[in-house]
């Protein structure tokens, strides 16, 4: 049986165990009219419980099974080969690994196949169809075994309502456990590769080089390979196209918050705020391209047209799409501040004879300034790591320069240029790319963990 026939078999089980656990905790409930229902908890959870022993273990063993199968037939199969393929190296070994899958999987190429990895690929067949069949027939017997060991905890003495409870406690540790074990995989990868390009370049080079030019040679007389590794450059790119998309998300979410929250009927705001949160789901890359076919070369004649010098991929135009990018965003989480500031405290301003404009600048904004210093730094945080917009739109010359006509590049874009292609793991162009998505992480880190602190000080403030 296949993966989805498993699958579907165990679904199917499930509402079954339900369906025969919930019925027989009430076929033993004590009768209504000799003095009630004397069950523990509610018969739903006895149905629950069932399923948990009819299927908990049954996809553990599923999973577990399905990620060692191939491995371990792999191995064996590798195992039987001829000694002339037991001394290649690993790199060839996997070739010839992928060699037999392929063979395995498309039995059309086993005529024309070598006859040594024609008989592994049907080993392979042969061994993966017992695997299937012994993995089905296990799987699905331990699902029934789980049914009738299930049923016997259904008693009205069992608290079916605590055990299921604590099983759902447990599945959601685990699954805030894998969170941050990805979280904590993803730093200690990218920091270790990051370690291995500070061994070739050194650290205080990339952080106040001046000159980025990552092209390194790949044989000594290769020319046109300088190897310079300043990120300066970068820095200063990313900080001036971040800064012009703030000067324009913020300014406008703020403004756009303060009158869906004070000034807007309900009816405005029920069609104003929806309207506004739809540019938060347009995909980057459609952002990229207005960026790159309809704002770039708009501002460029519109430069020309007063006699400016403008590039034709400017800081300019992908600040100005990343800040109408970034507008719900800021929108959204100011409105929510806004809102989330007593309405006692307006009453108490209106009581002294405030207007509302007085009201609004005198105690709403300074009430509510933490979160929007949170939000504001939040939406930093979201500029810097944009990507698609500036790989688009902003230039690749790794320039100096804070004139928002100029090109300049960022951070994310040199990421995604060095890791284009095919790429060897082990020269410091390569490793470069780390070390940039490191020093991104530990700017938005600091962002974020700032911002953090100021919305958490906020709610206890105004709880």
């Amino acid at each position: 049986m296949s993966t989805l026939g498993i699958l579907l078999t165990l679904t199917v089980l499930a509402a079954f165990s339900y369906y025969i656990g919930r019925k027989r905790s009430l076929a033993l409930a004590t009768p209504v009219k000799r003095g009630g229902n004397d069950l523990h908890s509610l018969p739903s959870y006895y149905g629950y419980l069932v399923v948990i022993w009819a299927i908990v273990p049954a996809l553990l063993v599923f999973v577990l099974w399905s990620s060692l199968e191939k491995p371990l037939l792999t191995s064996s199969i590798m195992s039987h080969l001829p000694t002339e393929y037991q001394g290649k190296s690993a790199d060839e070994l996997s070739l010839v690994t992928n060699r037999i899958h392929n063979l395995a999987n498309d039995p059309a190429q086993l005529a024309t196949a070598d006859p040594t990895l024609k008989a592994a690929a049907e080993e392979y067949q042969q061994m993966q169809s017992l695997s299937n069949t012994i993995k089905t027939v296990l799987v699905l017997a331990l699902a029934i075994a789980g049914i009738f060991i299930g049923l016997r905890y259904v008693k009205p003495k069992t608290r079916a309502r605590n055990q299921v409870e604590r099983v759902v406690q447990y599945i959601m540790i685990g699954c805030a456990s894998i969170a941050i074990l990805t979280t904590v995989g993803i730093v200690f990868s990218v920091l270790f590769e990051s370690i291995r390009f500070f061994g070739h370049v050194n650290i205080f080079d990339f952080i106040f080089g001046t000159h980025w030019s990552p092209q390194t040679a790949l044989r000594a007389d290769q020319a046109g390979s300088s190897g310079a590794f300043g990120a300066v450059p970068l820095f200063v790119g990313t900080l001036l196209i971040s800064s012009i998309a703030l000067l324009i998300a913020v300014p406008l979410g703020l403004m756009s918050a303060i009158y869906l929250s004070e000034y807007a009927s309900p009816m405005m705001r029920a069609y104003a705020k929806p309207a506004m949160e739809i540019l938060a789901g347009i995909p980057t890359v459609v952002y990229g391209f207005f960026a790159a076919l309809t704002v770039a070369p708009m501002i460029r004649g519109l430069g020309e047209s007063i006699g400016l010098s403008v590039a034709s991929e400017s800081a300019l135009a992908a600040g100005i799409v990343m800040g109408v990018m970034i507008i719900p965003f800021m929108s959204s989480l100011s409105d929510d501040i806004i809102n989330a500031v007593p309405q006692a405290m307006r009453d108490g301003s209106y009581g002294m004879g405030a207007t509302k404009s007085e009201t609004i600048k005198q105690v709403v904004l300074p009430a509510a300034l933490p979160g929007i210093v949170g939000a504001f730094l939040l939406a930093a945080s979201r500029a810097i790591g944009e990507t698609m917009i500036v790989v688009m739109a902003a230039g690749l010359a790794a320039n100096i320069s804070f004139n928002p006509l100029d090109a300049v590049t960022t951070i994310t874009v040199q990421i995604v240029t060095l890791l284009k292609g095919d790429q060897e793991f082990d020269s410091a162009k390569t490793l470069a790319a780390f070390a940039l998505g490191l020093s991104l992480f530990i700017i938005t880190l600091i962002l974020n963990v700032l911002a953090l602190h100021i919305v958490r000080k906020y709610r206890e403030q105004y709880d």
